[in-house]
């Protein structure tokens, strides 16, 4: 891991994702109240792993992905960057551990990894996406300088695509 690849804010640690986050991602990613919203849903420890392995290489191929969020408190969630499988680009992704929500966190760390992807990753264009119905999502997007670009419908969910272009 390239140690320039950690990214620190005024409240937060931001390290690349690995092994040493399994069992942190396992019960973030494990929990309904986090991930039944997300797309593929709540993961099995098994499927939390064969991600993992996923965003570890991603990190090593493009020189930017996933990390693990830590405060004061110790893991709060993870943030950053990873390819749409829907062909959609480059999308900025997070999720935060129930008690870590509505502090700030997300907004913090996902204006810290839309700045690396632009000025260190060298994307001109991030995207997210959001439900519509997902308000705070939708609130932190917009606080880190995204503007809603498209929307579409998945499952029955309207979905809202944001983007930042530099």
């Amino acid at each position: 891991m390239n140690p320039t690849w950690t990214q620190r804010t005024g409240r937060l640690v931001m390290r690349p994702v690995g092994w040493e986050d399994l069992a942190d991602l396992v019960a973030l990613k494990g929990d309904p109240r986090v991930f039944a919203v997300m797309l593929g849903g709540v993961r099995t420890p098994v499927q939390v792993a064969e991600e993992l392995a996923a965003e570890i290489a991603f990190w090593g191929a493009r020189g930017f992905g996933m990390w693990a969020v830590r405060g004061a408190e110790g893991f709060l969630g993870y943030v950053g960057l990873h390819e749409r499988a829907d062909g959609r680009g480059i999308a900025l992704r997070f999720a935060f551990v129930a008690g870590a929500q509505g502090r700030g966190y997300a907004s913090e760390a996902g204006g810290a990894a839309l700045r690396f992807g632009h000025d260190r990753g060298g994307l001109a264009r991030i995207v997210a996406v959001a439900r519509a119905s997902n308000v705070a999502s939708r609130q932190v997007l917009g606080a880190i300088g995204m503007t809603e670009s498209a929307a579409f419908d998945r499952d029955g969910e309207r979905m809202l695509e944001y983007h930042s272009v530099r």
